[in-house]
């Protein structure tokens, strides 16, 4: 499982390899974490060394972290998801064209709008398949499908445009 985890405005890419060991920007490590008393104290030891963090969920699906006397703010997003939200628009303004971009490199398995077509807020523009699961993209606004430029049947690669929406 891939993660993006967010500390204090830093991103690191969290792959979870298996129950020993993770994978931190591309540096494996071996890792034991585990609740001491079920209290929110935890025991880390990374490849040897032992750490001890008081980690508390906060609102907004973060976490404060206090470590060797210093409080972080972290958050750990499913990189999927996070690539997801992003292609879908999530942030994208009420104005202005918006460019739909696959958020991952795979199959267009069908496109469920036509251009000039009028779409609301949620509805799905496009369905992605990748590692064999079928994605929906879906409008973050309501707009007018300005232009579509895949067809089902064609691969893409992540980031590439597929439609626009204004």
């Amino acid at each position: 499982m891939d993660y993006i985890t967010t500390i204090d405005d830093k991103e690191f890419k969290i792959e979870v390899i298996d129950k020993g060991h993770v994978s931190v920007n591309g540096t494996v490590m071996t890792v034991d974490f585990e609740s001491i008393s079920g209290q929110p104290v935890y025991s880390l030891i990374i490849d040897g060394r032992s750490y001890e963090a008081f980690v508390n969920p906060d609102e907004d699906d973060q976490w404060q972290v206090l470590l060797f006397g210093r409080q972080y703010e972290a958050k750990a997003e499913d990189a999927r998801e996070k690539r997801l939200r992003a292609a879908g628009g999530a942030s994208a303004p009420g104005s202005g064209e918006f460019q739909l971009k696959a958020p991952m490199p795979g199959l267009v398995v069908a496109v469920p709008v036509q251009e000039a077509q009028d779409v609301e807020k949620g509805q799905v523009l496009l369905i992605l398949e990748s590692m064999k699961m079928q994605n929906e993209l879906r409008s973050p606004r309501a707009g007018k499908v300005q232009r579509i430029k895949v067809k089902p049947g064609e691969s893409v690669e992540q980031r590439q445009v597929l439609l626009t929406v204004a």
